[in-house]
């Protein structure tokens, strides 16, 4: 593997985890909204029905009927909201287990090419040892083969 491309893949994955985790924070900033709205929606329903009781405070079936609609629109506005926030967090769990998907991933493939980087530079190391042992082997040759012919013209010497 080349070290500029593991380099850029790096690169890559310093970029988008950024990015991944923007998303959960808009996706944070999107339920505190919804919640707002639930709760504004939900305190705009209850003043209507304040205001609706209080035009009806003299009839007493009439007001009971009031707290009891205004009671269930309470109760469904909880569960909206409830299902609003139910909903975000499944959104934002999905989006957090699709980020740790992504950047174990990257993390696996950087891995991957380093492990190729070490394994191409132990190949390369194997053969100029190789290729030295060789070199070394050829000199010892050479190296036996002059004492060899040292020692061959020193007794022809001696005799003369």
């Amino acid at each position: 593997m080349d070290e500029e491309k593991l380099l850029e893949q790096l690169d890559f994955l310093r970029l988008s985890l950024p990015t991944a985790f923007q998303e959960a924070a808009e996706i944070l900033q999107q339920k505190e909204e919804i919640i707002l709205q639930a709760e504004e929606y939900g305190q705009q329903i209850v003043e209507a029905a304040q205001a609706k009781r209080a035009q009806i405070l003299d009839h007493s079936d009439v007001l009971k009927q009031a707290e009891r609609e205004a009671s269930e629109l309470r109760r469904q506005v909880q569960q909206e909201c409830e299902a609003m926030m139910q909903e975000t967090l499944e959104e934002i769990d999905r989006k957090r287990r699709q980020c740790q998907q992504e950047i174990e991933e990257m993390r696996r493939d950087a891995i991957a090419e380093a492990q190729a980087i070490q394994n191409g530079a132990d190949e390369y190391a194997d053969s100029v040892l190789q290729n030295i042992e060789e070199q070394l082997h050829d000199m010892l040759r050479i190296v036996r083969n002059g004492r060899h012919q040292l020692q061959q013209d020193l007794p022809g010497q001696r005799n003369s």
